[in-house]
């Protein structure tokens, strides 16, 4: 029986690559939410997730979902919606809301692996300007969509998104996308597969390349201002 590694204070975490087949990726459990933790756990291509009931879980999965922000794939019809601009996209002007809509129930889904500790730790990030979120916002001043994910150096570790009106998570990662890219962002961390990411040109690539990839962008010039431009879909 293959046992991962129970972390104790001031412990690192193992490499990605000693994390197990079965279940996949699970690299490590214990530890904290801390801002060196979280911080060192994705310098390293790893990221926390579990449930209300669990000890805190590290993971890094054997393919990983990513998107190269110029491959994003918006079919024709989208376009035209972008160009509406019936909306208005902001990005950290509600974190915090943007953490708490993630986690609110959804269709066929029980509990939220976005728990009160999580906002916590992630608000921590937001505060010290590595965390982000990027909100679509109704002519009426609703919140009706967003993401967030964490920045640092020319990759965006996507952790998870939200729609109260159709098409609102999808503006928000399209609008994501676009501006990463005029940044020569490399990478978009989407995690693990679901079709609506692999709908938007997301593809799965091994760990290995993975981890190359994070290798060549973590160190890069982080971006200094996270606000996007006015014009990217005119």
């Amino acid at each position: 029986m293959v046992m991962i590694p129970i972390l104790q204070p001031n412990m690192p975490l193992p490499p990605a690559n000693r994390a197990l087949l079965s279940p996949n990726g699970l690299v490590a459990a214990g530890g904290d939410l801390s801002p060196s933790r979280l911080i060192e756990a994705y310098r390293h291509g790893i990221f926390p997730w579990f449930g209300a009931d669990d000890p805190i879980l590290w993971w890094s999965p054997d393919p990983r979902m990513v998107l190269f922000p110029s491959e994003i794939h918006l079919s024709t019809s989208f376009r035209k919606t972008l160009k509406k601009k019936h909306y208005e996209v902001r990005t950290d002007s509600a974190f915090k809301q943007v953490m708490q809509a993630c986690a609110a129930p959804r269709k066929g889904q029980e509990g939220t692996w976005i728990t009160t500790i999580m906002i916590e730790a992630y608000c921590e990030l937001h505060r010290r300007g590595l965390a982000h979120s990027v909100e679509v916002w109704s002519s009426q001043g609703e919140l009706i969509g967003g993401l967030y994910g964490v920045a640092i150096g020319k990759i965006f570790f996507g952790e998870s998104m939200f729609s109260r009106q159709a098409d609102g998570s999808k503006i928000a990662f399209a609008h994501l996308a676009k501006q990463l890219e005029r940044w020569n962002f490399g990478l978009i961390d989407c995690q693990m597969h679901t079709t609506h990411l692999a709908s938007l040109g997301a593809r799965e690539i091994p760990r290995a390349t993975f981890l190359t990839y994070l290798n060549d962008l973590i160190d890069c010039e982080p971006i200094s201002n996270f606000e996007f431009d006015g014009d990217l879909f005119e």
